[in-house]
């Protein structure tokens, strides 16, 4: 989220800025980020809400007051209401930290990821970046980048040498989605100069 929102100020993403960042906690690190960095940010805790339903019109709501061209999913753990995903139609980014479809769905996320890839035996990892449907991680890919496994790798050290091949893939992604350089066609995304 923060890659993103320095990435529109600096001009790395054109003639963009971030409008809000939606948190489920008023505490968390990313909402205390966002408002340093001088964006707006609301907060819609599913838990407080009774029924799923409600949760996803909450949220809705919030995302239609903020306006977005464009929904970036940075550390959303949950499956996305289906009437957000219906709202905003190949207009949803997410970054899962694994070389998609592989290590995708419910439920990895994190580390966990990067020890399955270890478990494995995978000889090279990467970042996927894909826009978001109804499902977890099977949106149409992006774009990916790829780094190798190393022979004394752990979970820990895997993630950290991805999360700044994270960071600039997410970031490219949504400067081709702005620039209006992005084609999907079925499953396939393809990108046009």
């Amino acid at each position: 989220m923060r890659a993103i929102i320095e990435a529109c100020q600096d001009g790395r993403i054109p003639n963009s800025e971030v409008v809000a960042v939606i948190g489920s906690r008023d505490d968390a690190p990313a909402l205390q980020n966002a408002r340093a960095l001088g964006v707006s940010t609301a907060v819609v805790n599913p838990k407080e809400f009774p029924e799923p339903d409600m949760y996803g019109d909450a949220l809705l709501w919030v995302l239609q007051k903020a306006q977005p061209n464009l929904i970036c999913l940075a550390g959303y753990m949950r499956l996305l209401p289906k009437p957000v995903v219906q709202a905003y139609p190949l207009q949803i980014l997410n970054i899962h930290p694994a070389l998609l479809p592989l290590f995708g769905g419910k439920g990895m996320y994190g580390l966990k990821v990067h020890a399955a890839v270890l478990e494995s035996g995978m000889k090279v990892t990467g970042c996927t970046v894909h826009f978001v449907d109804e499902q977890y991680d099977t949106g149409p890919i992006v774009l990916q980048q790829c780094i190798p496994v190393r022979d004394d790798d752990t979970a820990e050290t895997l993630a950290a040498r991805l999360l700044p091949i994270e960071h600039e893939t997410y970031i490219e992604a949504v400067r081709l989605f702005v620039q209006g350089k992005l084609r999907v066609e079925g499953r396939r995304v393809r990108v046009v100069e």
